[in-house]
């Protein structure tokens, strides 16, 4: 990669940021494209994100993506917001439109497609989200969005679920209910069933969010984290059988789509798979 003074500059803002994969991701699809551009991280102090927002247009950044805890914080200070952004209440994409600058969710879009392209179905399945944070709300809203049966949003501090259970019956027609993550115990026809927790992310590899009891009645199992690449979550789905999938090819797709909405195409997937597989993130 040859930076010279036409380089354009793309990025991540969030804190913190040193374990992202998105460098990796996006140069090397910016090298197989022959883009000259770079991608940078950039760990931004909560006092300091309004300046760095304002500082993608003063220094002609192109764009960057936004990770926690600042998806929500960066709305006030952009020009527009899509209305699948509206919708999740978070940016994860900006885009620096002739200074103009547009705020973005991929992540609703890339969880779904994560999901087809392993065949599993969505219409009319009952669904278990963990957790009810901003990955919660995201699934959610890509869930609602999809005309499945249910959506039970369990977490540990029942007043938050029930905050999310009540956007969601605001928002749309969707089957919506709240409870604890005990009395998940209770819950018989979980057909998919979702960690959007960090509860299992490295270093605390050896916990989980529920009992495996719990997970054992599901019949997909889907962990967002994918460091480590199988969470004690996933090996009691893999105990009991059960088809599951961590959170990489989410991570793969949301990143697509950010550079769909920078780019107006598509990089290689299919790439990026093999320079993960070769870096040791995918077995």
């Amino acid at each position: 990669m040859n930076i010279d003074s036409k380089t354009k500059i793309y990025g991540l803002i969030g804190h913190p940021v040193g374990h992202s994969l998105s460098p990796l991701i996006h140069n090397t699809a910016f090298l197989d494209q022959k883009l000259n551009c770079i991608y940078d991280c950039f760990d931004v102090l909560p006092e300091n994100i309004k300046d760095a927002v304002f500082g993608i247009k003063a220094l002609g950044i192109m764009g960057v993506n936004v990770t926690v805890p600042y998806k929500e914080m960066v709305i006030p200070y952009l020009d527009f917001i899509s209305d699948e952004a509206k919708l999740i209440g978070a940016v994860n994409t900006i885009k620096n439109n002739d200074g103009r600058l547009e705020g973005y969710n991929t992540d609703a879009s890339g969880f779904i497609e994560s999901l087809l392209e392993q065949g599993v179905e969505i219409r009319g399945k009952n669904v278990v989200i963990l957790g009810a944070g901003g990955a919660a709300r995201a699934i959610a809203v890509a869930f609602s969005l999809n005309d499945v049966n249910s959506i039970t949003i369990a977490n540990r501090t029942e007043g938050k679920a029930y905050n999310l259970y009540k956007y969601i019956k605001e928002k749309f027609r969707t089957e919506c209910k709240y409870t604890s993550l005990d009395e998940l115990i209770d819950f018989d026809n979980i057909d998919i069933l979702i960690n959007a927790t960090s509860v299992g992310m490295f270093p605390n590899v050896n916990a989980t969010p529920v009992d495996e009891k719990i997970i054992r009645k599901a019949k997909f199992i889907y962990d967002l984290i994918y460091n480590p690449k199988e969470t004690l979550f996933l090996r009691y789905a893999k105990k009991y059988g059960i088809k599951n999938s961590n959170g990489l090819n989410m991570l793969i797709n949301q990143a697509n789509n950010s550079f769909k909405i920078w780019f107006g195409k598509n990089f290689n997937k299919n790439l990026i798979v093999n320079v993960l597989r070769k870096k040791e993130f995918i077995k």
